[in-house]
C-alpha cells in the first residue's frame, strides 16, 4: 500500500472514532430521553395540573428543574398555569384568625406545611420573570407566621422538604434575615423531635419513634420517602442560604451522615424498601425514596460534600434500577408507593403503581445528572 493511502486509511479510522459518542455522552442523552419521556408523559395524562396541595407542587419542584435542565417552555407554561389557576395561594383562605397548621386539607389551613410547598415554585417563577404578585401571598403567609412565637410548625419530616426552601428562597429575594433565622428556629424543633442522632436517620414522626414503634423484625423503622424528603430537603436549603449562616455547618454535618447512613442501606438492585432498615418488613423495590436519594447524592457530589468515589457508585446502581425497572416503555413511572406516611406489611406496589410526587422526584435526580454529566 502506497504512503499516502496508508495515511488517507488512518485519518479515515481517526476520524470515524472521533465522530463516536463518548460513553458519557451516551449516558448523557439517556438520561435526558428519560427525563422527557418521563414528563411528558406524565403532563399529557393530566392537562389539568390541579390545586396547589403537597403532592402537586412537589411535582412541581421537579418540573421546575426539568425546565431548567431542558429550558423547554412547555415546562415553564405547565407551571404557571398551575400557578394562575391557583392564583399564586396554597390553602385560600385570608382570614388569619382561623389559620391553621396541624393537619388539614380545607382552606383554613394554611399554616400548614403541605400548603406551603407551592410557595418554592412561585418563587422560582418570579425569579425567571419577577412581578411582585408571584410571591405576595408567600410573604404574606410566611411572615404572619414568623411573627408569632410558636416554633412547632414541622412536626412531620415531609414538612421539612416543603417549607425549609421556602424560607431559604424568599430570603434570598427579600434579604430578610427573620427567614433564617425561624428557620433554624422550625428546624430545631423538628431535629429534636424526629433526628435519630444514633443511626443518622429522621422518623416520620412522633408516632413511629423506638421503641413505641417497631419494624416487623423489632428495628428502628426509618421510613424510605421520610427521609428522602429531608434528604432532597437540604440541597434546596443550601443552595440558597448564604455561605456565613451560622448554622450552616450543622445543616451539612446532618445531611452527610444522613448520606453515609443511605450507602450503607441500598439493595443490591439499586434501591431502598421503604423501611430502611428492615427490608422484609415492607419488601420490594419503592421508587420516590430512590428518587430522592439518588438527587440528593449527585447534588452533593456535584457541589463537593460528597466524595464522588464513594457515592458515584451508588447513584449509577439506584440510576439502573429507576431506568431499567421503574420507567415503563410507556413513560410511566412505576413502583411509587401511594400517599402515606410508612411502611405498610403487605401493601402492594408495582410497575403500575405511580404518583406525581413520585414523577416530581424522578426529575430533580435526572436534572441533577445532567448537571454531573455536563461538569465532567
Amino acid at each position: 500500500m502506497k504512503t499516502s493511502n496508508l495515511i488517507n486509511l488512518i485519518m479515515l479510522v481517526c476520524v470515524a472514532c472521533a465522530c463516536q459518542p463518548s460513553a458519557r455522552e451516551l449516558l448523557r442523552g439517556q438520561v435526558r430521553q428519560s427525563l422527557i419521556k418521563v414528563n411528558e408523559t406524565w403532563q399529557a395524562k393530566h392537562m389539568d395540573p390541579e390545586r396547589a396541595f403537597w403532592h402537586q407542587a412537589a411535582y412541581q419542584t421537579g418540573n421546575m428543574a426539568a425546565y431548567r435542565a431542558t429550558e423547554d417552555q412547555q415546562y415553564l407554561d405547565y407551571a404557571l398555569k398551575w400557578a394562575n389557576q391557583n392564583q399564586w395561594k396554597g390553602a385560600q383562605s385570608d382570614d388569619t384568625l382561623n389559620w391553621k397548621y396541624s393537619y388539614g386539607e380545607t382552606p383554613d389551613y394554611v399554616l400548614f406545611g403541605d400548603w406551603q410547598i407551592c410557595f418554592q415554585v412561585y418563587a422560582e417563577l418570579y425569579d425567571i420573570d419577577p412581578a411582585p404578585e408571584k410571591i405576595a401571598r408567600a410573604r404574606s403567609v410566611m411572615e404572619y407566621q414568623m411573627s408569632t412565637d410558636n416554633n412547632d410548625y414541622w412536626w412531620w419530616v415531609d414538612g421539612l422538604y416543603m417549607v425549609m426552601p421556602v424560607m431559604t428562597k424568599l430570603y434570598a429575594i427579600t434579604g430578610n434575615e427573620l427567614y433564617l433565622e425561624k428557620l433554624y428556629g422550625y428546624y430545631s424543633f423538628a431535629r429534636d423531635l424526629m433526628y435519630d442522632n444514633k443511626t443518622g436517620y429522621f422518623y416520620r414522626d412522633a408516632k413511629y419513634i423506638y421503641p413505641k414503634h417497631q419494624s416487623n423484625a423489632g428495628l428502628k423503622d426509618f421510613w424510605a420517602r421520610g427521609n428522602g424528603w429531608i434528604f432532597a430537603g437540604f440541597p434546596r436549603v443550601l443552595e440558597d442560604l448564604p455561605v456565613s449562616d451560622p448554622h450552616r455547618e450543622e445543616y451539612i454535618q446532618t445531611y452527610q451522615k444522613l448520606a453515609a447512613a443511605l450507602k450503607e442501606s441500598q439493595q443490591p438492585g439499586g434501591y431502598w424498601t421503604r423501611s430502611i432498615l428492615d427490608p422484609e418488613h415492607a419488601p420490594g423495590p419503592e421508587t420516590s425514596g430512590t428518587c430522592f436519594f439518588t438527587f440528593g447524592f449527585l447534588w452533593g457530589i456535584n457541589n463537593g460534600l460528597l466524595d464522588s468515589d464513594t457515592y458515584l457508585p451508588v447513584v449509577e446502581k439506584s440510576w439502573n434500577f429507576l431506568t431499567t425497572e421503574a420507567l415503563q416503555k410507556d413513560g410511566t413511572l412505576g413502583y411509587v408507593q401511594p400517599i402515606g406516611e410508612r411502611a405498610i406489611p403487605g401493601q402492594v406496589i408495582d410497575k403500575n403503581s405511580t404518583a406525581d410526587f413520585g414523577v416530581g422526584a424522578f426529575l430533580l435526580a435526572a436534572s441533577e445528572y445532567l448537571k454531573y454529566l455536563d461538569e465532567k
